[in-house]
């Protein structure tokens, strides 16, 4: 299977959604001596950028619309949802949704950035109160995301 293929347009049959009409079977139009060698077409990991996790993220307390923003924001983070083997490097909490003062107790080592909406006040004051690094609300969370973490966590940008 090391040939390559050209693929045909898709067309109509008799009402039938799109079918592949057929794939043939084309020879490269170059040698084997024209080829870069792996090394040669991709430059070491080090010059495109960050590819390594550089922190493990706690999520707590946060949904699923949150997460996939996070994700988006957060490439090159590890987020996790759950405790795994190796201590987080810093925890992200909906303070909607859990309760701030023990999200601090139970890793008060831990850099913590909270969450709510903007009119949850109480919110937001308990999540200061209970010692919390950065207290943001949601709507500032996606633009300002990255740039708290990356100072929280001690990373270069």
């Amino acid at each position: 299977m090391d040939e390559a293929l050209e693929e045909v347009p898709l067309r109509l049959r008799c009402g039938a959604p799109l079918v592949l009409e057929r794939l043939m079977r084309v020879k490269p139009s170059f040698g084997a001596h024209q080829l870069d060698s792996p090394r040669e077409a991709h430059p070491p990991a080090a010059h495109r950028g960050r590819t390594m996790p550089m922190a493990t993220i706690l999520l707590v307390g946060v949904d699923l619309m949150v997460r996939s923003r996070l994700e988006g924001v957060l490439a090159g983070h590890r987020l996790v949802t759950s405790d795994s083997a190796d201590p987080p490097d810093l925890v992200i909490c909906d303070i909607a949704r859990v309760d701030a003062d023990e999200v601090a107790d139970a890793w008060p080592e831990t850099p913590i950035v909270g969450f709510t909406n903007h009119t949850d006040t109480l919110g937001l004051q308990r999540a200061h109160t209970a010692g919390f690094d950065q207290v943001l609300v949601r709507s500032a969370l996606g633009e300002r995301a990255r740039q708290v973490v990356d100072e929280l966590v001690g990373v270069d940008a």
